[in-house]
């Protein structure tokens, strides 16, 4: 038991199946209060290493709280199933006897056995059910009946991928999808999240490279409170590294279906070309990098998702893969055009801080730096 010693433990019947690669799966019922007894919430965050860990997103309160006010109502209907990720340090019994005549024998009846451990150490971790767990906790009656689904893995990349699918139709932050899908092994997510994986996990390291001009810029879930250094959303990095993939005249396409890497995509030269190209736009436009948005829209999203175009465009032109200073030479073709931190851009007629995340101002800052691109050095 990893040298741990319960205090006691929760007996409850419960039905016993397997789904998947073999994996337990379990139905039964607990009291309401002693969900965040059983189980630990696995926050997001970041660990020693930079790495993600956990996957839970804050707490809620208000939304806590009008729970807890409808439990306190009296008797009341509460059907919905709590999922719990369980440790193999459960234990089942699977009852004795003959099945009943008829049973489809999908599953077995038993007793299942949960240790209770503190907090931090616990056996169980909720993947679906935080807000109701903790208002359960709260609430005057202690012995609701509570419906629990567990599946036994202490495999942290399965429990992610429970946590995105059980959260998928509902309102989870796309950014904090982003953020796990790269965590996960990806076997069990349908194929519009497996596609989704390549540019959060491009995204993820472009800012943890020292190497990399985006190093501890973009702001991701797991940060947390900002220190300050983080100014880029990473929703616009992964959607403009998302938009060169799926263009197939994309700079980063040309990666998408070789055998190297994974997913069918080559991702370490798809990251190489990411750092090549922002490299050269940070030399090439050193006063605008770094700043906040608001100070620069060369960081502002819609900077962001254009200069991603002229990145395909250059690379559809200039056999410039890994040479920084081949791509500010075409960089330097653009740049008496550009106006990021003051000025008025010629062509659109607008001042630099004018500019919008709005799809018609993203159309036309696009469409303005290749025209400056093909002109040579303004805006026809």
């Amino acid at each position: 038991m990893s040298g741990k010693s319960p205090k006691s433990e929760i007996v409850a019947r419960a039905l016993h199946t397997t789904q998947g690669q073999g994996l337990d799966v379990f139905a039964f019922f607990i009291r309401g209060a002693d969900i965040v007894r059983v189980a630990d919430i696995s926050r997001i965050g970041r660990d020693e290493n930079d790495a993600v860990r956990g996957f839970q997103r804050p707490e809620i309160r208000s939304h806590v709280r009008g729970i807890v006010d409808y439990l306190n109502q009296g008797s009341v209907l509460f059907p919905n199933a709590i999922i719990l990720a369980l440790s193999p340090e459960v234990h089942f019994a699977a009852s004795r006897g003959t099945r009943p005549k008829g049973d489809q024998g999908i599953a077995q009846s038993g007793t299942l056995t949960i240790p209770l451990f503190e907090e931090g150490k616990r056996v169980a971790w909720i993947v679906d059910g935080q807000q109701r767990s903790l208002a359960l906790a709260q609430a005057e009656n202690r012995d609701i009946a509570v419906p629990v689904i567990g599946f036994v893995s202490d495999r942290l990349d399965i429990q992610r991928e429970q946590f995105i699918l059980v959260n998928k139709a509902r309102p989870l932050p796309t950014r904090l999808i982003n953020e796990l899908l790269p965590e996960t092994s990806g076997v069990f997510l349908p194929r519009e999240l497996s596609i989704r994986r390549v540019p959060s996990e491009l995204c993820g390291l472009l800012n943890r490279d020292p190497a990399s001009p985006f190093h501890q810029l973009i702001k991701r879930p797991s940060d947390g409170a900002t220190t300050g250094k983080s100014i880029i959303t990473d929703t616009a990095v992964i959607a403009m590294i998302r938009n060169s993939i799926n263009n197939p005249l994309g700079a980063l396409a040309t990666y998408r279906v070789t055998h190297q890497g994974r997913d069918g995509v080559d991702l370490e030269n798809m990251y190489r070309l990411l750092v090549t190209f922002w490299s050269a736009v940070k030399s090439v436009f050193p006063d605008a990098w770094g700043k906040d948005p608001r100070q620069s829209r060369l960081m502002h999203s819609a900077g962001l998702l254009a200069m991603g175009v002229l990145m395909d465009r250059i690379y559809s032109r200039a056999n410039a893969t890994d040479d920084v200073k081949v791509v500010e030479s075409e960089l330097q073709k653009v740049a008496p055009a550009c106006r990021w931190t003051c000025g008025t851009w010629e062509g659109l007629g607008v001042a630099w801080n004018e500019i919008q995340n709005t799809p018609r101002d993203i159309r036309r800052l696009q469409t303005a730096l290749v025209q400056a691109y093909i002109g040579g050095s303004e805006v026809r």
